[in-house]
């Protein structure tokens, strides 16, 4: 077990149907938000030094993790900061493959957080494209946000997928959730949902606080705060 140690303020977003699923069940990607709400999520992306998805994710949405709108990618050079914020995975089985767009030569740096088991394997698979960090056995995301804290990352935001979103909310490691509401619902068997199974800290006796409500578009987005630290600036 790691010690315990200063985190950076976490904001958890993502987007889901209305029945909580955040992607069909067949191999196409299914697009729940819209063009407002890309906008509103690289606008966050751009005030954040690093974004962390799981393995699963980097597999099955092959993201780049980029800031797309070059004002604020020019914003944060002019501010002293690089183009992207840091792109971070975490994996446990080292499914990781170095023709992902996560591992592009986009400017980003690359962190993979790996099972101290399949990091020998990932090093060679991968080192060249990332650092590979030795995350123990299990992985956990408090010593994970710890590390990232004391490599200088102050602002952390985690766009999935539903097993990181659960281990980060049922360790009371989030901040803020920022949840969009798609206006449609999916009801798959075998769909993948927001979150699984968990103790969570949030349940009918202790109530998340909603702190702000925005329809963008035909979606809504729901901006609860989960900690005493929420940053109640809009996002």
């Amino acid at each position: 077990m790691c010690a315990v140690a200063d985190r950076p303020y976490t904001l958890l977003s993502c987007s889901m149907s209305i029945d909580g699923f955040i992607d069909g069940a067949s191999e196409s990607r299914l697009m729940l938000s819209n063009e407002v709400d890309f906008d509103r999520v690289d606008e966050v992306r751009a005030g954040v030094d690093a974004i962390l998805v799981g393995a699963t994710t980097v597999r099955n949405d092959n993201p780049r993790l980029l800031v797309r709108d070059p004002d604020r990618r020019r914003s944060r050079v002019a501010h002293g900061l690089p183009e992207h914020p840091v792109k971070v995975t975490v994996t446990e089985r080292g499914r990781l493959d170095a023709s992902q767009r996560f591992f592009a030569d986009d400017g980003a740096s690359k962190l993979v957080y790996a099972s101290s088991r399949v990091m020998p394997a990932l090093v060679e698979r991968i080192g060249r494209v990332s650092e590979v960090v030795d995350a123990g056995d299990p992985v956990t995301m408090s010593c994970l946000t710890g590390d990232l804290h004391r490599r200088g990352v102050r602002r952390l935001m985690v766009e999935g997928g539903g097993a990181v979103h659960t281990q980060f909310l049922a360790d009371d490691l989030v901040d803020e959730l920022q949840l969009v509401v798609a206006p449609f619902f999916v009801g798959e068997s075998g769909a993948r949902r927001f979150v699984g199974e968990g103790r969570y800290p949030w349940h009918p006796g202790r109530r998340a606080r909603l702190a702000e409500t925005r329809q963008l578009g035909d979606v809504v987005l729901l901006r609860y705060a989960l900690s005493d630290r929420f940053v109640p600036e809009s996002c």
